[in-house]
């Protein structure tokens, strides 16, 4: 009775979410911090003293969301860890931005409308494991580019094969797992030497913990898209907004696939959360900027007890040691009632990937690790 389609999807697998003991979890790289009080105030009354508006359609478009997260966008300068405004003039403008139900969904529709079924999709080897499911789901081919042994992106590689094959890119900038950053600059000489009618995908789900933004280069490149989420630095995983930048005519062909499936993606409830979100940022750069000192502190941790640890851009770490078996370190951490995320993947079977937590939750993470 199933489709072939159904037959052949494999899909994604996401870190643990036990049910079974209360952990410290630091394997699915959400915030340990909660959205803002005025965020969550703000919800709490419009479900008490507005509760006719959860029995209406939401606005199929989020405007004043977009407005609010435009505004934002341009006083952080799009990294919130920096929160500097954008230099030489560049403006996120609403009608640059798409709203949707987290960026799964987004990219989702990203992938529908950008890449074709005839046409390899260039991508890294290791990077956001949704990539290849997504693919899969949409009969769009691959061609993957292995990392180079220092585990950034083999940029180089990746030009030559899009060029080869006119096709389109997507990239994770940070990577995940990698948690490596590329800069502004060296996106731009790349993008300069790619297909320029093909879309350029740079998913940011982690820039605001100390990457470099590629959105001022929409107004160099028409057929950029950026990809970003609330469910990281803006501690809204639980809630499920997603969007993306892009220039106008690029996020009206989101909107149309979106319509297409579903013309109301963001509920009332969300686009509460995410505006008022955008209103209150001054408390998600403390956040952000929290997360990253935490970071920073447990990579020195690491290192002065002989780890090998990449110089995460992110909210995690990306991580092993030499000599010690990455699944018994898994397990280990587990039996102290700490999560984190260990992949079967070959090549990276030996890694750990750890969520940076509180302070509170780090110190007890450091004591599990004391002994390995």
């Amino acid at each position: 009775m199933l489709s072939e389609r159904m037959k052949n999807l494999d899909p994604y697998k996401p870190g643990e979410q036990p049910n079974d003991r209360e952990y410290i979890k630091l394997n699915a790289n959400e915030n340990p911090y909660p959205p803002s009080p005025k965020a969550a105030q703000a919800v709490s009354a419009f479900v008490k003293d507005k509760p006719q508006k959860l029995g209406l359609y939401p606005d199929p478009d989020s405007n004043e969301l977009k407005a609010a997260l435009a505004e934002l966008l341009n006083k952080t300068g799009g990294v919130l860890s920096k929160n500097q405004a954008f230099e030489g003039g560049f403006k996120v403008t609403p009608d640059m931005i798409y709203m949707g139900n987290g960026s799964d969904e987004v990219l989702s529709f990203v992938f529908y409308a950008f890449f074709d079924s005839d046409k390899k999709l260039v991508r890294p080897e290791y990077s956001y494991s949704f990539y290849p499911v997504y693919c899969g789901f949409y009969g769009i081919p691959s061609d993957t580019v292995p990392l180079k042994g220092d585990w950034s992106v083999d940029i180089d590689e990746m030009i030559f094969r899009a060029n080869k094959n006119h096709s389109s890119t997507i990239i994770a900038n940070p990577n995940a797992p990698t948690s490596l950053g590329l800069s502004r600059d060296q996106i731009r000489a790349w993008m300069r030497r790619a297909p320029r009618d093909r879309v350029f995908v740079v998913d940011e789900a982690y820039v605001d913990f100390g990457g470099e933004t590629v959105l001022p280069l929409l107004a160099e490149f028409k057929n950029l898209v950026v990809v970003r989420t609330f469910s990281k630095s803006l501690c809204g995983a639980g809630l499920r907004c997603g969007y993306i930048v892009a220039n106008p005519e690029l996020a009206q062909a989101v909107t149309t696939v979106k319509n297409s499936l579903n013309h109301f993606p963001l509920d009332a409830f969300t686009q509460k959360f995410a505006l008022e979100t955008c209103r209150d940022g001054d408390y998600y750069v403390q956040c952000a900027q929290k997360v990253v000192a935490e970071r920073d502190s447990f990579i020195e941790f690491l290192r002065e007890r002989s780890w090998n640890v990449l110089q995460s851009q992110t909210n995690f770490v990306f991580c092993k040691k030499n000599g010690v078996d990455g699944r018994s370190c898994y397990e280990s951490l587990k039996k102290e009632g700490i999560l984190v995320r260990r992949f079967d993947t070959k090549g990276i079977e030996q890694y750990l990937r750890i969520t940076i937590g509180n302070a509170e939750q780090m110190n007890a993470l450091k004591e599990a690790m004391k002994n390995f």
